[in-house]
């Protein structure tokens, strides 16, 4: 008996030993669980023999368990290994059989499929065309193919415009100053008279009120008079002068004409033509100019507004004339008394809103309303000026052949208005910097320009704004022609429909606010994208495989599977790391990484096996001191059986 018990003995020990050396070989293992040998105690068993004399008949191997506590989990520097922090299995396809590891060494197949290092498939959910992942279970393949280009259709604005900023644009009424006072042909003499009721009172928006006939000297020319007003808030006054000498008559060789500070004789002067010639070869006055081109006349011109003074001498010369705004032409008579006159000048206004003009009685500007005269913008929007603009923002928008064009925002504060004061801009829009609004009469797109309303909380009032849909935009190349891509389709609607079928897509201010901070590009996002290649795999805590491509965009290809079972330790190990179910372990519950009781995936990295070497080889110590003891019966046995054999 004692021989039986012994064997025993030395047989679970041996098992211990095959078992820790197991794991002991397997400490380096990706994903291994280690093992531990279970031992019960055996007694003979029958009707009769039960007692507190039965000494046992040794000690049997119950059980060899497989412990899953998660190993501890080490970084890698390729993107496809995986470790599972929590419970669940990776699942593979084996040459059809469906098996279940903790290994996450995966890497592409040259078939483009995720595998194992044996060259099981792994399994997940995979994705659709549009990088969605579905709910239908395969093996995970990576598409090397280039990712194909997406046109622009949405660009979402988040933007902040600052509420504090001026409205840098200046609007204007501009008109030519009328009447006897300003441009006119003074005959004889310098006979301007700036008192009585030749005046202009300029009123100020706040009421206060200028009178400038009453500063101005007697005889001061249009540039005196244009120098003094421009020194008025909101006014800009520019003063011109010219003549036209529109007849000659009964000319003699010995007659002059005198023009500024200069005398021309008539000497060869027969008519109009003649005498322009003549003072065009002799040379103008100073300050004053001849236009060539005119014939007919002599059209005399002086930039600043100066007085321009015509005068002749002779026997029975004649001269007419004309200034802009004169009563009707003057005749210069040496026969008689007008030999010599003055020409005074034209003034041009440049009045801001709210001012107000009047000359005598009369009154020429009345407050936004005059004259029937439009607003002009002395500063209009200029893209190529940034005093032009408040603010501006650009960013990358794509054509359909993948084309990268720039896009170009600028911001206008505008004036107030009485419907919502302070809060209207205006956003213009270019591309490469190119104008995209509707045609003109010459089938040229305008600026596209878009009013943007906000109400006193600062956000986008979406009713009173406009809807910013760019709907006239052809890609150009580099050269300014047609590239080829898809080009517009003017009336087009927003939402932009799917498929897109022309170069059209939208800007959605909706998120854009004016408020009292500085102008900030909070994001700035659009639809579209280049043609890509594959450059590199990234793996989510959800398991979800996003492909990188070398335009910046990334796609899911895929989600990895992971199984959970109600008994792991009644799952059979096939080897390589690899278990199957069976029917202690119950079905495997397949799902999602980081649902239910599944763990999450953590990239770059994977599991190392939960062998613990000082324990294993505390263990074996004791695995052998077991073995040995055992030993030990055995020979024990043997001396004194032999001693009963030797009795005599």
């Amino acid at each position: 008996m004692a021989f039986n018990i012994a064997l025993s003995g030395l047989n679970a020990a041996q098992t211990d030993l095959d078992v820790k050396g197991n794991n002991i070989a397997n400490a380096s293992t990706t994903g291994f669980k280690r093992s531990r040998a279970e031992f019960g105690d055996l007694y003979s068993s029958g009707l009769l023999n039960l007692g507190s004399t039965d000494t046992g008949e040794g000690v049997r191997v119950q059980n060899t368990r497989q412990l899953f506590q998660q190993g501890n989990v080490t970084a890698t520097s390729n993107g496809l290994d995986m470790a599972i922090n929590g419970e669940g299995f990776f699942v593979v396809n084996n040459g059809g059989e469906q098996q279940f590891t903790r290994a996450g060494e995966f890497g592409v197949n040259q078939e483009g499929f995720i595998t194992n290092n044996q060259g099981a498939r792994v399994q997940g959910f995979q994705a659709n065309e549009d990088g969605e992942v579905g709910d239908v279970r395969g093996d995970l393949e990576v598409n090397t193919e280039n990712l194909a280009p997406k046109r622009t259709t949405d660009v979402d604005a988040n933007l902040n415009l600052d509420a504090r900023e001026e409205v840098i644009r200046e609007e204007f009424r501009d008109f030519d100053a009328a009447g006897d006072d300003i441009s006119q042909v003074v005959a004889g003499s310098d006979s301007f008279d700036a008192q009585g009721d030749d005046y202009w009172e300029i009123t100020r928006p706040d009421e206060s009120t200028y009178t400038l006939g009453e500063e101005i000297p007697e005889n001061s020319s249009a540039a005196t008079i244009a120098q003094r007003l421009t020194q008025e808030d909101g006014l800009r006054v520019d003063a011109t002068n010219q003549v036209r000498i529109t007849d000659l008559t009964n000319i003699a060789a010995t007659d002059e004409i005198t023009i500024g500070t200069q005398t021309y004789t008539m000497d060869g002067v027969n008519n109009l033509d003649d005498l322009r010639d003549k003072i065009l070869d002799e040379g103008a006055p100073d300050g004053i100019s001849v236009d060539p081109d005119v014939s007919g006349e002599v059209l005399l011109k002086e930039s600043e507004g100066n007085n321009i003074n015509v005068s002749i001498q002779g026997t029975n010369f004649q001269a007419e004339l004309d200034a802009p705004n004169n009563s009707g032409p003057v005749n210069l008579d040496t026969t008689g008394a007008n030999t010599e006159a003055t020409a005074r000048g034209t003034l041009n206004f440049q009045v801001d809103r709210g001012y107000e003009i009047a000359a005598g009685d009369t009154k020429i500007l009345d407050g936004n309303e005059f004259d029937g005269t439009d607003l002009t913008t002395r500063n209009p929007f200029n893209p190529d000026d940034p005093n032009t603009y408040n603010h501006s923002t650009s960013t990358t928008i794509y054509d359909s052949l993948g084309n990268g064009h720039e896009l170009t925002q600028y911001f206008v504060k505008e004036p107030s208005t009485g419907t919502n004061p302070e809060n209207l801009w205006k956003s213009y829009v270019q591309i490469d910097g190119e104008n995209v609004g509707p045609d003109d009469s010459d089938g040229n797109p305008t600026l596209a320009e878009y009013e943007l309303r906000f109400n006193d909380d600062g956000s986008l009032n979406g009713n009173l704004s406009d809807e910013v849909l760019i709907d006239n935009w052809t890609p150009l190349d580099a050269g300014g022609n047609p590239n080829g891509a898809a080009g517009p389709n003017p009336g087009g609607e927003a939402p932009i429909p799917e498929p897109p079928q022309s170069s059209n897509f939208v800007i959605d201010y909706g998120n854009t606010t004016q408020v009292g901070a500085e102008f900030a590009v909070n994001d700035l996002q659009q639809d579209g994208f280049s043609t890509g290649r594959l450059t590199g795999l990234d793996v989510t805590d959800d398991g979800v495989i996003q492909a990188r491509f070398s335009n910046g965009e990334s796609e899911a290809i895929g989600q990895v599977a992971l199984a959970n079972f109600r008994n792991n330790e009644g799952l059979a190990p096939v080897g390589d790391t690899a278990w199957v179910e069976t029917f202690e372990s119950g079905d495997a519950v397949i799902s999602r990484p980081n649902t239910g009781p599944l763990g999450a995936i953590q990239s770059s990295s994977v599991e190392e096996s939960n062998v613990d070497l000082s324990e294993q080889l505390v263990g074996l110590i004791t695995a052998q001191r077991n073995f040995q003891a055992n030993s030990k019966t055995i020979e024990t046995s043997d001396q004194i059986t032999q001693t009963i054999i030797n009795l005599r």
